[in-house]
C-alpha cells in the first residue's frame, strides 16, 4: 500500500487530503510542521510527500533540502506561492510537482498518483533500464539513439543530451535552470531562449503535431516535462 506523507500547518487543508487519500486505499501520514515531517519521513518512509512551503518552523525548501540529503521520494509542492522565482527555488531544490493553492482535489490526486509512478525509474541507467518508449518513437539511452517509424532520428549532440536529462526525468518538472547547466554548463542558467529554440527543434522531429506538444511539456516561467 502506498504511503503518503502530508506536511501542512491548515488542519482543514489536511483533514481534506487524509479524508480523500484514506478513501483511495493510501496509508497516511500527517506533519503539522518541518521538523516532525523530517522525523516522520525518516522513521516512516513514505512513497510521497505532500509539503506545503509556509511552515512555521522551517521553510518548506530547507524541507525539501533535508529531505534530498538522503532520499529522492517524490515531492509534491502544494503551496499558495505563486511566483515563478519560488516555484523555481522549489523545484531547483528537488521538488518533483508543484499545485499552488487554492487547488482542485481531482488534479492533486492525478499528480500525485503520477509521482507514485515515477517513484519506479523508467529511464535510469542505474538500475539498467535504457529503454524509453513514447507513443511514436523510442529513445534508446544505451545507443544515444531515437527511433521513429521505423527510422533512426538525427538529433544533434546538444539536441540529444537535452533530450537525456528530460527522457532520465521523465513525467517530473525539470527546472529551466537545471536544463541549461546540465546541457550547457555551470555557468548557464539565464539564457532560457537556448531552452525555448532546442524544445522547439527537438518538438519538429518527435512529435506529431509539433504546435500542441504531447511528450515534450512546457511548465510556462518554469521548465518543461516529458511525458510518455
Amino acid at each position: 500500500m502506498t504511503r503518503v506523507l502530508v506536511v501542512d500547518d491548515e488542519p482543514q487543508i489536511v483533514r481534506a487530503l487524509v479524508i480523500n487519500l484514506k478513501a483511495r486505499k493510501y496509508e497516511v501520514d500527517a506533519a503539522p510542521d518541518g521538523a516532525t515531517a523530517l522525523r516522520l519521513a525518516a522513521e516512516r518512509h513514505p512513497d510521497v510527500v505532500v509539503l506545503d512551503l509556509g511552515l512555521p518552523d522551517i521553510d518548506g525548501v530547507e524541507v525539501i533540502k533535508g529531505l534530498r540529503g538522503w532520499t529522492r521520494v517524490p515531492i509534491l509542492v502544494l503551496s499558495a506561492r505563486q511566483t515563478s522565482d519560488e516555484k523555481v527555488e522549489a523545484l531547483d531544490a528537488g521538488a518533483d510537482d508543484y499545485v499552488t493553492k487554492p487547488f482542485g482535489m481531482d488534479e492533486l490526486l492525478a499528480r500525485l498518483r503520477a509521482a507514485v509512478r515515477r517513484a519506479e525509474p523508467v529511464g535510469g541507467a542505474e538500475d539498467g533500464v535504457v529503454l524509453v518508449e513514447a507513443a511514436g518513437f523510442t529513445v534508446d539511452l544505451a545507443a544515444k539513439k531515437v527511433h521513429r517509424d521505423g527510422r533512426d532520428v538525427r538529433l544533434t549532440p546538444t539536441e540529444w543530451h537535452l533530450l537525456e536529462v528530460l527522457v532520465r526525468n521523465s513525467g517530473r518538472l525539470v527546472s529551466q535552470k537545471q536544463l541549461l547547466q546540465e546541457v550547457w554548463g555551470p555557468s548557464y542558467g539565464t539564457e532560457t531562449n537556448y531552452l525555448r529554440v532546442y524544445m522547439a527543434q527537438l518538438r519538429r522531429k518527435l512529435e506529431a503535431d509539433p504546435s500542441h506538444p504531447r511528450h515534450f511539456v512546457t511548465e510556462p516561467g518554469m521548465g518543461y516535462r516529458f511525458e510518455r
